[in-house]
Order: C-alpha cells, then structure tokens, then sequence
C-alpha cells in the first residue's frame, strides 16, 4: 500500500516569512577572515571580499544574516572595528581565545548585505557592554548626520545611514561560559534598558530577546519566562538555539531528531502564550531560532591566540543533510509563531560553505537549504501525511516520512518537501494536491545515497548533490512516486 500526502489550499498552517532563510556569521575561526574576507587572496576583490564566497552565498540566498557573534558578541566593543583599517586595535579575543585584527567591522558586513540583497541582523554586546554602547551602536548605524555617531559614520565613508532594522539584545547570556553572564533577573533589566535607550534612537527596530541557550539549560523555560515578563513590551522576538548530533552513530534515531525540534520549539510557543494571557497584553512576541545546526564531530574551541584558525570546520554528509531538511519541514510547520531563523553558521564555521586558498566547495546541508529557500514561499499548509512506520532506539514508533509544503496563492506556486527516513527500501507515495489550479507538469528534485555517511570533498565535490528527475504530470490532481531511502525530494509546480 502506498504512503498517502495531501495538500489543501484551505489547511493553512502559517504564513512564511522569508526570514526563515538566514544565517549566521561570528568572528570566529575562519568564518570572516580567509572565509568571507581575504585581502590577499587572488579571489578577492579589491575590498578584500572573496568573490567565490560571494556567489555562492547569492545561491544559498540568505535573506538575513545575524552579526557578529554569538560567544564573540560578550567581548566587541564596535568602535573598535571602525574607521581606518590602520588604526584598528588588534585585541586578545577571550571567547575562542584567538586574535582579533578588527579589519572586518560593522561598516563592511553592512556593506556585504547589501551586496548579497540581505537583511543585516545585529547584536549589541550585552556581556562586557553597557546599555549606552549599546545606544551609540544604534546612533552610528541609523542616525543621519549632524550628531557625534552619525558624523562618525559620515567621517568613515558612510553618508548615508545603513538603516539596520533588526538586533540581538546579548548573545547565550543563561550559559556560563558566556563573557559577562548574567542570571535571569539580571539580564531581563540589563535587556530592558538597552531596548529603551535604542528604541529612543531609533523607534522602528526590530528586537530579539536572549532566550535560553539550550533547552537542557536547567534553568529552561524559567529563564525565557523570566526574560519575557520583564521585557515583553519592548522586543518582538524571542531567541532559541539549538545543534544537534549523531554522537552515538545510531542513524535511525538521528534521522528522527525533528521529534526534539517540535518539542523543542513547542515549549517555547506555550511559554509565549504563558506570559502574554498573564500580561493580559495585545503585543505579540514571536520566535527567532537564530542558531541552528547539526554540530558535534568538531568541538575544539581554543584559537591558541591565533589570527583566523582552524575551529569548528565540521565536514557534514548525507544524514545530516537529511536531518537539515527535517529542520526546515519544521520550520514551515511553526510558521505562525516562528518568524526567524539563522542557519549556523555560513561559511568555514560548522557551515554549508567550506573554503581553501584556491577555491570552495559546497557541503551537504547546502542544497536543503537553497531549496526551501527557493520554492517555499508564500503560505505553510498543514499537510496530511499517511505512512508507516520504523522503530528506533530513542524515539520508539516514527513515520517514516517526514513532510511539510506551502502555497503561494499569488504566483500559483505550490511545493511539497518530503524526507523518506526509511534506510532500506525505497517508499511508494501518492501525492494529491487540492484546491490549487493545476499548472501542468510538476518538477522533481532530489538528494539522495545509498551511504548516509557520504559527504563532498574537495577532491570529490559532488558526493552528495541533488539530481532532477524532469517533469512530472499531475491525473486528476494526483501524482505517484517512488521515494528512494534516505532521500529529500522536492515536488514543485
């Protein structure tokens, strides 16, 4: 009997922000230098961008990228990544122990948005920092001439301001290991503070609160109520984190993590309502899953005071492509409440984008994303999927299909992404589309292998990469496949 998937115009689970599409990039091994910014290479442009990244990054399509950090943000201080490039103070960097040459700084990455046609997402030091470094982060980007920071900026190059709309107030600041930390209470007013201070300079951001780190922080979810009752008013995000891994090499188990995505981003969905019927508040905050990775075969984060070193290059393979594309099925599912998200990172750092001094390659968990990016828009429908089922050591009983799909009434356009965890033996699936105009024939994309610990390599770059399987026509608003095992397809008007 054939796996069933139907997709109704009418079952609207959400509408589908393009932010759903970001990314990440912290001044972290060589995520910036040798990865997006390389004076000496011969790639480089002459502002020191490298173009192979550039264009790859244009074909990933990210459509916000979060800066610049992560652990780094608890130690920046801005001005010292402003400015002549010669006066730039080269500083110990305490969070990966590395050292910072400040030659990439806020005036440049706004600059490589723009070339990528992206949203700039930053964050303001909440660790190290106070709240009127955090104020005078704001005036310099966004004020107009006239006054101390906007006439900094002007001075720099830059007359017109760059208008960044969207900030992270701290980064992880529940964990630690994080410069500065603070408890809960600490954080919420320290968090408070800073929002007002910005908003006065600028009343158009957009702000996201820290929320935990993790959701086997033992202080989740009190931290994030915590947070969100002190500062609820004042932000319209909340923060969620999360990497995943296959450390125990039980692929069954692995390729059914999106069971703790669900769960993870359904406790943070209950404790929003929690904290808004208790404010009895007509403001809305909504989610940024602003970190998010698979990440656990490279964890060495001691730089040994170098500039640029090799940390975190995670080499990614075809399961974790797969548990990448589940991510996303998530993602389109909650997109009512989730509005944000941040692959971590982009390039080099645990990121679907690996570089060496004479080119790059693209990683596994590149094509899931460049995928959803490319065919999910508009709306998320609330797909009905009958399948059966595998055991697993961790999870028990799990469909053995994965799915999710959207509809963008404007264009027509409706896409269908289906992961078939299934590791033997293909799975016979009859789609059926309802309620959409039918367009004609239908596109079928692939990834798919028979080894789920295949991955690219610079000497064998396409190992894991998508295959078109033509057009498809659509009987009677019908349409049959055969799934291989371990695959993500991709079913497109």
């Amino acid at each position: 009997m054939s796996s069933r998937i139907v997709i109704d115009a009418e079952r609207v689970a959400g509408e589908i922000d393009p932010k759903l599409f970001g990314g990440f990039l912290e001044h972290l091994g060589r995520a910036i230098y040798e990865g997006i910014y390389d004076p000496g290479s011969k790639l480089s442009d002459e502002r020191g961008f490298r173009l192979d990244t550039l264009a790859a990054l244009r074909e990933l399509g990210a459509t916000i990228i979060r800066y610049p950090g992560g652990n780094f943000l608890s130690g920046y201080h801005f001005l010292d990544a402003i400015g002549p490039k010669e006066k730039s103070p080269v500083r110990r960097e305490l969070a990966w122990r590395s050292t910072e040459t400040n030659q990439f700084g806020p005036d440049e990455f706004i600059t490589y948005c723009r070339e990528l046609n992206t949203e700039p997402m930053l964050g303001v030091n909440l660790g190290t920092g106070t709240i009127e470094e955090a104020g005078a982060f704001v005036e310099y980007c966004n004020a107009p001439g006239g006054t101390y920071y906007g006439d900094l900026r002007i001075s720099h190059g830059y007359p017109d301001p760059h208008g960044v709309t969207y900030w992270c107030l701290g980064n992880e600041m529940d964990g630690p290991w994080q410069i500065g930390h603070l408890e809960a209470e600490e954080y919420a007013r320290k968090a408070r503070e800073a929002a007002k201070i910005m908003r006065l300079h600028d009343p158009s951001l957009k702000l996201i609160l820290c929320g935990s780190s993790h959701l086997n922080m033992p202080t989740f979810p009190e931290w994030d109520r915590i947070s969100l009752e002190t500062c609820w008013d004042q932000v319209d995000y909340l923060s969620l984190h999360h990497y995943t891994a296959n450390r125990e090499g039980d692929t069954a188990s692995y390729l059914a993590r999106a069971f703790d995505f669900e769960a993870h981003i359904n406790n943070l969905t209950a404790t929003l309502g929690y904290v808004k019927a208790r404010l009895r508040s007509r403001h809305d905050v909504y989610l940024s899953w602003d970190e998010w990775n698979v990440w656990y075969r490279e964890h060495g984060g001691d730089g040994a005071w170098a500039e640029a070193p090799h940390l975190l290059e995670e080499i990614y393979n075809l399961e974790d492509a797969l548990v990448v594309a589940q991510w996303m099925n998530v993602f389109l599912r909650h997109s009512r409440v989730l509005k944000i998200a941040c692959l971590a990172q982009l390039v080099n750092v645990i990121a679907p984008i690996l570089t060496r001094p004479e080119g790059l390659i693209k990683q596994s968990i590149f094509y899931p994303f460049q995928f959803f990016r490319q065919y999910a828009v508009g709306t998320s429908l609330d797909a009905l999927v009958k399948c059966p089922t595998y055991e697993c050591r961790q999870y028990g009983a799990v469909p053995v299909l994965d799915v999710s799909a959207s509809w963008d009434e404007g264009s027509g356009k409706w896409s269908v992404f289906a992961v078939n965890r299934r590791m033997e033996g293909p799975e016979a699936v009859e789609l059926e589309v309802r309620g959409m105009a039918d367009h004609g024939p239908v596109g079928v994309i692939q990834l798919a292998g028979n080894d789920p610990k295949a991955a690219n390599t610079f000497e064998q770059p396409n190992a894991v990469a998508p295959t078109s399987l033509g057009a498809h026509a659509l009987q009677d608003g019908k349409l049959s496949l055969s799934l291989p095992p371990m695959s993500f397809t991709v079913i497109t008007s």
